[in-house]
């Protein structure tokens, strides 16, 4: 695993970066090839970016609800708060 120091902050990832880096870390977990206090430290950062994930797709979905429907179709967005 990449000293803890290497490993980008989550909360500074895009929604890609983190799911790219989670599917790798489910795939070292699941071949099984990697000692315990490597894969409760990868499990940790796996539940971390999860959750980011998580937030930046309930993030994307509140900006979709927020699509104003005029008569003649989409009009625009409103800003997603935060």
């Amino acid at each position: 695993m990449a000293e803890k120091d290497d490993l980008a902050p989550i909360e500074q990832m895009s929604f890609e970066a983190a799911l790219s880096e989670l599917e790798d870390i489910v795939s070292r977990l699941e071949q099984g090839e990697v000692d315990l206090e490597d894969s409760i430290a990868l499990y940790e950062r796996g539940t971390a970016l999860k959750q980011h994930c998580e937030k930046k797709l309930k993030g994307a979905e509140a900006r979709l609800e927020k699509i104003v429907l005029g008569a003649d179709g989409v009009r625009g967005a409103e800003p997603m708060d935060l």
